[in-house]
């Protein structure tokens, strides 16, 4: 990682490296890594090409830095979620939120992540597959946290792997300038993957029961 430090939680920099990298993310996102060339992007971010060298490196070295940023950035905020002091439920919850927020922050990126991975090779690949790794395991430490509680049935690769795909999927859709609060469509998912979308018999015979009178009224 170049002897670089992770992003704090919620971090941004006002760099020329971060100018650079930003425009990669657009240019990427609309065009394709293999579709995006480097004068290109040298021309997007107003500077030269040596000097895009001297800033990033190769060309996928600016993909492995755009790539793994954003996951860095969510695993020190996902950890500060893992050692507060609640119980697994909120716990999940509050990991939920972490998610959204960085993906509607960081949007461009995450596109940039889910179409352009592959591309990345040798060692890069396998530094990003572990970044990758730690962060599922904090999904999996939560919900472990909850089968303990007596509170989650299961934290199998299964079960971490499809909560994480119904929370990253949303990259499609999310709008973070929508009518509805990031964190409110986060706390909305995580009702869905805690309750699922059927109500329990209790709540659905008074729904039924509700329905029923409000139809004999009309």
């Amino acid at each position: 990682m170049n002897g670089e430090q992770p992003a704090e939680c919620g971090a941004r920099e006002g760099s020329t490296r971060e100018r650079i990298l930003r425009v990669a993310a657009e240019k990427f996102a609309e065009k394709g890594f293999h579709g995006t060339g480097v004068a290109e992007l040298g021309d997007a971010a107003g500077i030269k090409r040596g000097a895009l060298y001297y800033h990033i490196g190769s060309k996928e070295d600016l993909l492995f830095h755009l790539s793994r940023r954003h996951v860095e950035e969510a695993l020190v905020c996902g950890e500060a979620v893992v050692a507060e002091a609640v119980g697994a439920v909120e716990k999940f919850r509050l990991l939920v939120r972490e998610h959204l927020r960085t993906l509607a922050a960081r949007r461009s990126e995450v596109i940039v992540v889910m179409h352009e991975m592959h591309a990345l090779t040798g060692e890069r690949a396998k530094k990003f597959k572990r970044l990758r790794v730690q962060y599922e395991q904090l999904f999996e430490k939560i919900m472990r946290e909850g089968v303990e509680e007596g509170v989650f049935r299961s934290a199998d690769r299964i079960e971490v792997l499809g909560v994480l795909s119904m929370l990253n999927y949303t990259y499609v859709w999310l709008d973070p300038n929508g009518p509805v609060p990031v964190d409110e469509i986060a706390d909305r998912l995580a009702n869905l993957i805690l309750h699922g979308a059927q109500l329990p018999e209790r709540d659905k015979a008074a729904v039924q029961r509700n329905a029923r009178q409000s139809h004999e009224y009309q």
